[in-house]
C-alpha cells in the first residue's frame, strides 16, 4: 500500500534562505513520515491570499513568515485566540472539511521565544521581572506575549519609529501588557538593568548599542535573546557575552516554533534532538 504524498512549505519573500525545510524534513524522517515534504515557496507580498486559496487536503499546513504574517489572519477561516490577540500568525493548519479544507492560522512564535530564553537559563532560574525588545517589527508582538508568560509583564520596546509601533501597542493593550516606549538610541539606558533583552531588529540594527556595551560587566542571569541567526555571532551577542551574560542564539528560538508547528500539522511530538542536531548540521555547529 503506498504511502499518500502530504505537503507543507514556508511562504515569504524572499524565503530562499530559511532553514525552515532542514527543520520540518528531518521531523518527518525522524516520526518516519513517508511520503511528507516540506518546501520553500517565494510568494510575494499580496500574494498569499491566492496562492492560500488553492491548497487541497494532499496539504499539511504552511509556515507563514515576512511580509505575510498579518495576512495569514485575514486568510484563515479559523484564528486562534492566542494569534487574534498578537494580531500576527506564522501558522497555517489545513484541517480537512468536506469539499474545501478548513484554514487555522496559529502563532508558535510565542512558545518559539518562551522556549528558548528557558533553556537557556535552565532550571531554577529566577522569575524575569524586567525586559527590554528592540524592535517592533512582526516578531515583537509575539515576544511580547513570551515575556509576559514569563512573568515581564512591563517591558521597554526601543524602536527606531515611534510611528511604525503603533499596531505593536495596540497588540500589547489586548494582552494587558504596558510598554514603555523609548528611541532605538536609549537602549543602553535600560538594557544594562534588565533581566531579559530581546532584540528582533533587522541585522545591524543593534551595533551601536554592541559598541556601547563594551567595557559593561553584566550578571550571568541577564540573558539576551538575539533572533537574528546568520551570521552569528552579532556584534551585539558578542558584546552581551564578553560583559558575562547568556546569550541566545536566534535559531534556538526558530527550533523551538517549529518543534510546535510540526505538532500542529502533524499531530505527532516534535522530535526535539533530531530537529536539532539537523539545524546545527545546517549552521555548522
Amino acid at each position: 500500500m503506498s504511502t499518500p504524498h502530504r505537503r507543507a512549505a514556508v511562504v515569504g519573500h524572499p524565503v530562499a534562505h530559511s532553514l525552515s525545510p532542514i527543520l520540518h524534513n528531518a521531523a518527518y524522517a525522524e516520526l518516519g513520515l513517508d511520503g511528507f515534504d516540506y518546501q520553500a515557496i517565494d510568494v510575494p507580498d499580496g500574494e498569499l491570499p491566492a496562492f492560500a486559496a488553492q491548497l487541497d487536503e494532499s496539504w499539511l499546513g504552511l509556515s507563514v513568515t515576512m511580509p505575510h504574517k498579518h495576512a495569514a489572519l485575514a486568510v484563515a477561516d479559523v484564528v486562534h485566540p492566542l494569534a487574534a490577540t498578537i494580531g500576527a500568525a506564522n501558522t497555517l493548519i489545513v484541517s480537512p472539511s468536506g469539499a474545501k479544507p478548513v484554514l487555522v492560522a496559529a502563532n508558535t512564535d510565542v512558545y518559539g521565544a518562551a522556549e528558548a530564553i528557558r533553556e537557556a537559563q535552565g532550571a531554577g532560574a529566577p522569575q524575569v521581572t524586567s525586559a527590554v525588545v528592540l524592535g517592533a517589527g512582526g516578531t515583537a508582538a509575539a515576544v511580547l506575549a513570551a515575556l509576559a508568560e514569563l512573568g515581564a509583564t512591563h517591558p521597554v520596546v526601543c524602536v527606531r519609529s515611534q510611528a511604525r509601533a503603533a499596531g505593536l501597542l495596540q497588540a500589547a493593550h489586548r494582552m494587558g501588557i504596558e510598554v514603555t516606549l523609548r528611541r532605538f538610541d536609549q537602549a543602553q539606558r535600560f538594557v544594562t538593568d534588565a533581566d531579559v533583552v530581546v532584540q528582533t531588529a533587522v541585522a545591524g540594527a543593534a551595533d551601536d548599542l554592541a559598541d556601547a556595551l563594551a567595557g559593561v560587566t553584566l550578571r550571568a542571569d541577564q540573558t539576551l535573546l538575539d533572533a537574528i541567526y546568520d551570521p552569528w555571532p552579532t556584534r551585539l551577542a558578542a558584546a552581551w557575552s564578553a560583559g558575562g551574560g547568556t546569550v541566545v542564539p536566534g535559531w534556538l528560538m526558530l527550533l523551538h516554533q517549529a518543534c510546535e508547528q510540526v505538532q500542529l500539522m502533524t499531530g505527532k511530538p516534535a522530535p526535539v534532538e533530531a530537529m536539532r542536531a539537523a539545524l546545527a548540521g545546517a549552521l555548522g555547529r
